[in-house]
């Protein structure tokens, strides 16, 4: 897909697939019915890596880099990580509030020519259950990334065996790359 019909793309779907040794995940469009579309791209990120590091492809071919994102330091509780393209061109960035995320997770994300945009957890109480009860931790979760007061984009997760989000757009200038990557971030990620 180009990156001109990436950008035209208002919502998102992201699975989660099932594997032993990695985190994989595909990112489809949404048909007009609110179906799953066709894939927009297929990521992947080892598991136990020192220094995180998530590359995103065009599909699951793994042939064509699409963006990716990096740790900058190893095992920060509160790491940033570089969102690049294909060429290693910086897109934005992302990071995680540790302070804030003891109770409620909340993440940073920026991108040149933008406000910042924070996304917390919607529901305190969701939060407080999935982090004091160890049995709940399956529980969903959903994000609403603000900036000045205005919806930029939310990640909400799903009820299932296997990791599923719906990601709405609401700002027109945010490159869809860096929401993929953050949306990709908030499940493989969050638990750090």
């Amino acid at each position: 897909m180009s990156p001109d019909n990436l950008q035209a793309q208002h919502r998102f779907i992201i699975r989660q697939r099932l594997r032993m040794m990695v985190n994989q995940y595909e990112v489809h469009s949404v048909a007009p019915d609110g179906s799953e579309g066709g894939l927009l791209a297929f990521a992947q990120q080892k598991r136990l890596a020192f220094k995180e590091q998530v590359t995103i492809y065009t599909d699951d071919s793994k042939q064509y880099p699409l963006l990716g994102f990096k740790a900058r330091q190893r095992l920060d509780l509160g790491a940033t990580y570089d969102v690049t393209d294909h060429a290693g061109n910086p897109i934005g960035l992302f990071r995680k509030d540790f302070a804030q995320s003891l109770l409620r997770s909340t993440w940073h994300v920026e991108q040149p020519g933008l406000p910042p945009a924070t996304g917390q957890e919607r529901s305190l109480p969701v939060a407080l259950l999935r982090r004091f009860v160890d049995s709940l931790s399956w529980l969903p979760y959903h994000f609403d990334f603000m900036a000045g007061g205005q919806p930029v984009f939310s990640v909400d997760r799903k009820w299932g065996l296997r990791d599923r989000y719906n990601v709405e757009i609401q700002h027109p200038q945010i490159d869809r790359r860096l929401v993929i990557a953050m949306a990709v971030g908030l499940d493989a990620l969050q638990s750090r």
